[in-house]
């Protein structure tokens, strides 16, 4: 029974990793557009979300077991289809509402 409650912690831990990876990713990408100094968001956000996201894999992988980091795995790819759904139409709502905006 703890080893299966442990195989749930690491898949909820690889969804909340891979939000904060993707979810990270994507605010980067929409404050770099913005920013004067692009290079600086981009390389900031990609040492922090891959240090954390390492950190996470390294602390679950410490149980030993390869089972247990290939659900922490599924549930990081899990997570990125997930954002990605989400982050989409989120862009294609707010386009819409410029769409209308301009078109009065």
């Amino acid at each position: 029974m703890n080893e299966l409650l442990f195989m749930a912690v690491a898949f909820i831990t690889g969804g909340i990793l891979g939000i904060l990876f993707f979810g990270g990713l994507w605010l980067t990408v929409r404050k770099a557009v913005a920013s004067k100094t692009p290079a600086w968001w981009f390389l900031g956000s990609l040492i922090l979300r891959i240090g954390a996201v390492l950190a996470g894999f390294y602390l679950i992988m410490q149980r030993g077991s390869w089972l247990i980091g290939l659900l922490c795995l599924l549930g990081f790819i899990i997570a990125r289809v997930i954002v990605l759904r989400l982050t989409r139409d989120y862009e294609s709502a707010h386009l819409d509402i410029k769409e209308a905006h301009y078109e009065s």
